[in-house]
């Protein structure tokens, strides 16, 4: 599977259709606006601190994936012609078979299952790719991830420490 082809269309709870696909570099602007849409919240359960903007090497960082180590997706919505991304997620090898995964939704689409349409997807890619875990920072307030997580059909461990849960994620 090339994972930087990657687009499928899946149904949110509300009925709307949503595109899952690759990022692209040409989505900055896109990307850039989901985060303009995201609470401030938000924002600091993805990164852990305060984050209203991003410096251009954070930018290209998230831009630039090479679908290897490094692989990135968006869930976006047609919006008026445009398409509107509203979700993404993402995950970081860390060693072999083993990968760091992140997940920021729009607050306005939460609660649609874009997060976990998200993590099904990045697991298919990751299987595919020979993964068979993956790993996840949460902060303990953070009850929509981790049931995200829960609710996965994914084995589930957690650990806790200091307000943070560590999740793993079984890839059979």
């Amino acid at each position: 599977m090339d994972a930087s082809k990657y687009a499928v269309v899946e149904t949110l709870r509300d009925g709307r259709r949503c595109k899952i696909r690759a990022l692209k570099p040409e989505d900055r602007v896109s990307l850039l606006a989901a985060v303009g849409q995201s609470s401030a919240q938000s924002l600091y359960r993805r990164f852990f601190s305060p984050k209203r903007s991003f410096t251009e090497h954070e930018i290209s960082y998230f831009l630039n994936v090479d679908f290897v180590g490094h692989v990135a997706l968006v869930a976006a919505l047609d919006s008026e012609g445009q398409e509107a991304i509203i979700g993404g997620g993402r995950y970081m090898l860390i060693e072999p078979g083993n990968a760091e995964v992140a997940f920021v939704v729009v607050d306005r689409y939460q609660g649609q299952g874009v997060g976990a349409t998200l993590l099904r997807h990045l697991a298919l890619i990751a299987r595919d790719a020979g993964i068979n875990q993956f790993t996840a920072e949460v902060l303990a307030d953070n009850i929509a991830m981790l049931t995200v997580f829960e609710k996965s059909k994914l084995r589930f461990t957690t650990t806790r420490e200091a307000g943070v849960v560590h999740v793993t994620l079984g890839l059979p």
